[in-house]
């Protein structure tokens, strides 16, 4: 039920109107990678952009994007044992560093701009704005996710619930 709850909320904060890089797109994948099980860590990020890219629109760099968000989903997983606000604070700019990096690096080599260094430098300067924008959702969302799913986890342990919600 977890993985269909992630899947179909970062399909609808991608479709509904928002600000641009203002999505739970990042946390879902880290949050997929500490609390799922291995083969659902890589499937529901991955399942949630290729439905939301349908639907928005295809472009020349979406495998550096979804693979980004696989690759963050592994990060994720160093979360299962130590899932302290300093480890997901960490996981997650980390995240949004490696995906700034991977994503503008694929926006440089498809051709957006020129293929030099200059090329290359300007590519990231002029995605700096995304960055900052793309932490601040990632650290915002990961918080909230983390921090709802363990409060109604202390709350539900106890109960039948806890077979279907944990």
């Amino acid at each position: 039920m977890l993985v269909w709850v992630l899947i179909i909320a970062g399909i609808l904060s991608r479709l509904v109107p928002h600000t641009p890089n203002f999505t739970p797109v990042c946390a879902i994948a880290i949050f997929s990678g500490a609390y799922l099980k291995r083969k659902y860590s890589f499937i529901v990020p991955l399942i949630l952009m290729i439905i939301s890219d349908i639907f928005i629109g295809m472009h020349d760099v979406v495998l550096f994007t979804w693979g980004s968000f696989a690759l963050v989903a592994g990060l994720g997983m160093s979360l299962k044992k130590n899932r302290g606000l300093t480890a997901i604070l960490g996981i997650s700019a980390l995240s949004s560093i490696i995906f700034f990096l991977i994503t503008n690096f694929g926006v440089w080599v498809m051709g957006w701009y020129p293929r030099s260094l200059k090329g290359l430098v300007d590519c990231y300067i002029m995605a700096l704005p995304f960055l900052r924008d793309f932490t601040i959702s990632t650290l915002f969302y990961s918080l909230l996710l983390f921090g709802t799913y363990e409060l109604i986890a202390r709350s539900v342990r106890q109960t039948r619930l806890a077979k279907v919600l944990l």
